[in-house]
C-alpha cells in the first residue's frame, strides 16, 4: 500500500444515500461539543458495496480475535485474580468489540 495525500479521519458516518448506481457515505468527525460535522463523502459504486463491507467484516472479526488473544494473554489465572469471580473486568487499554455492558 502506498501513502496518499487524501488521509481523511472520520469516527462516523453522518449520511448514506443512492443515486444513479453510486452509494455516496458522508463521513464525518464528532467536535468538542459532541457534534458530528461532515468532513468527506466516499463514494463506491453499488457493484462494489457489498465486497467493501465483506472487506471491512473481515478486519473487524481479525482484530476481535487479536483483542481476545491480548485478553487471554495478559489475564492471570483465576486463583491469582479473585476480580474474575465478581464478573468481567478490563485492564487499561484492553478493548473489547460487541460489549453489551
Amino acid at each position: 500500500m502506498t501513502a496518499t495525500a487524501n488521509m481523511i479521519f472520520a469516527d462516523g458516518m453522518s449520511d448514506v444515500s443512492i443515486a444513479n448506481g453510486v452509494a455516496r457515505i458522508t463521513l464525518a468527525q464528532t467536535g468538542a461539543e459532541g457534534k458530528s460535522t461532515p468532513v468527506a463523502q466516499l463514494c463506491v459504486p453499488v457493484t462494489q458495496l457489498p465486497g467493501l463491507a465483506n472487506g471491512l467484516v473481515q478486519m473487524l472479526k481479525q482484530l476481535q480475535e487479536k483483542a481476545r488473544e491480548a485478553q487471554a494473554a495478559a489475564a492471570p489465572p483465576a486463583a491469582e485474580n479473585p476480580s474474575i469471580l465478581g464478573g468481567p473486568t478490563m485492564s487499561p487499554g484492553a478493548f473489547r468489540f460487541g460489549d453489551k455492558g
